[in-house]
């Protein structure tokens, strides 16, 4: 009996604030779509509403109603997406997660403050709890975040930690590490 599959569903950034916002087809999106779907997985990649703010209220819907996310999915969220992939863990059973570039604070910033993710205190437990599995890649350059932000994510949520010394925010346009480590979850 053949097993089946998760669905792969990709989280774009806000791209701080800036316009036009982020976009599914950002940096490292499009590659790993391509070497995932060569693999006979099934990637949603979708443009998030809302996409210079990316307010929580708005997000997490459209992560369950319109990308389908459910017990079979992976979310791969990359800076306000992987926050976004990390709220809908706590309340939903997801298969499991890969943050990049992730942070638990707002920083100070207006954007990230106005996105609603940072109102309420986190559920590690929850998070954690609600999925098989969570990868974590963090940079030690990060231009936005200090590296703090992702080391204390990873120690909460007992993450598969990552950490480079030169990747800055992820911004590349490939990203086979990743695609590499997911696969050695699925297959």
């Amino acid at each position: 009996m053949e097993r089946d599959l998760p669905k792969i569903i990709l989280l774009h950034g806000n791209n701080g604030g800036k316009e036009p916002g982020g976009t599914a087809q950002d940096y490292w999106f499009s590659h790993t779509q391509r070497e995932f779907e060569r693999s006979g997985l099934h990637v949603v990649a979708k443009n998030f509403p809302d996409p210079m703010i990316a307010r929580m209220d708005i997000w997490l819907p459209f992560l369950k109603n319109e990308c389908g996310a459910d017990e079979h999915s992976i979310l791969i969220g990359h800076s306000s997406g992987a926050i976004a992939a990390m709220r809908y863990a706590e309340k939903n059973r997801i298969l499991g997660t890969v943050l990049v570039g992730a942070y638990y604070t707002d920083i100070g910033d207006e954007i990230e403050r106005q996105s609603g993710y940072f109102d309420s205190p986190w559920n590690w437990s929850a998070i954690r709890n609600n999925q098989q599995w969570i990868i974590q890649f963090a940079s030690i350059d990060d231009p936005f975040f200090p590296i703090e932000e992702p080391r204390f994510v990873s120690k909460q949520l007992q993450s598969e930690y990552h950490e480079f010394k030169n990747r800055g925010h992820f911004f590349e346009t490939e990203f086979p590490e990743l695609v590499e480590t997911v696969k050695r979850k699925i297959f």
